[in-house]
């Protein structure tokens, strides 16, 4: 251990259950794509320095404190240029690092494979543990309201399947992964389509099996969505005494989402309304990544 490294100290992401990973085609093609942007040319750099026989042992660190996600991929971008390196973790993805610097995996193998992938593995470790750590601000935030937080559809594009498993890790959960897991009537579709009540019957006899939601503005929209048959209804972008209003109205026959406009500063206000769910979309558009890197031992 180098003299800027501390014992790791780690503990699990509040009310933390068992995570489900990502998926590992997701994760293969995160991987692939990564790679491919920084060796589309080769490492002529770490390839005119190092032989195809050197080895390193390097340390992975976490310079902040927060919820490390992503040691899995690290090991898939490791892997997918050379199966001679070993990823030896000393923390799990979910755990909660608070004494920093700290050693969260040591690394050895091919100096060559090593330096190569050095830029995706961080890339991705940084930005999925950074999503880990702000969505476990905010479930603590919403602690004891009886609220759930929920992301959005709001992600980097190609790497959806990976900041919803970073969601998972900091304790959030999952709304929808893509269009077709449910039916969520937004705006937009009610202009289309010519208000909630026509929307919603279309729909189910559309698609009679998936979950229904309708995105409300006013709270006469809320009682036509709730005497259209809805399964939940969305709050957007209301004052915090509508949302109650709308909780009265609704009065736990449906499932009520707040959504929009919600921020660290009111999102405990927000769960105090009584609304089953708070959607935030920073969670994945605005998270900042964790500050990690990767030092040579000894």
């Amino acid at each position: 251990m180098t003299a800027t490294e501390t014992a790791v100290t780690a503990t699990a992401a509040p009310a933390r259950r068992q995570i489900r990973p990502p998926d590992p085609e997701a994760v293969a093609r995160v991987v692939a794509a990564g790679l491919a942007e920084d060796l589309t040319l080769g490492d002529p750099t770490t390839d005119g320095l190092f032989g195809p026989e050197a080895t390193a042992t390097m340390s992975l660190l976490v310079k902040a404190p927060g919820i490390v996600c992503g040691l899995p991929i690290v090991a898939a971008v490791f892997a997918a240029l050379s199966s001679a390196v070993v990823v030896a973790p000393a923390v799990a993805d979910g755990e909660r690092v608070e004494a920093v610097p700290a050693e969260i995996a040591r690394i050895t193998g091919p100096t060559r494979a090593i330096l190569s992938g050095e830029r995706t593995a961080l890339n991705l470790l940084g930005r999925l543990s950074g999503i880990a750590t702000l969505t476990g601000r905010c479930v603590a935030e919403l602690s004891g309201t009886g609220a759930t937080l929920l992301d959005t559809r709001k992600t980097t594009a190609g790497l959806r399947d990976l900041e919803k498993y970073a969601v998972r890790c900091g304790g959030g959960t999952n709304h929808r992964l893509n269009l077709g897991e449910a039916l969520l009537v937004k705006d937009n579709h009610l202009r289309l389509a010519g208000g909630i009540a026509a929307a919603v019957s279309a729909l189910r006899r559309s698609a009679p099996r998936l979950r229904l939601e309708v995105e409300t503005e006013t709270l006469a929209d809320v009682r036509e969505a709730l005497e259209a048959g809805v399964n939940r209804i969305l709050l957007d972008n209301m004052s915090l005494d509508e949302m109650r209003a709308a909780v009265a109205i609704v009065g736990g026959h449906v499932e009520t989402e707040a959504s929009g406009g919600i921020t660290l500063d009111n999102l405990r206000s927000v769960g105090e309304t009584g609304v089953d769910f708070v959607s935030l979309g920073a969670l994945t558009h605005s998270a900042g990544s964790l500050d990690v890197s990767l030092e040579v031992v000894g």
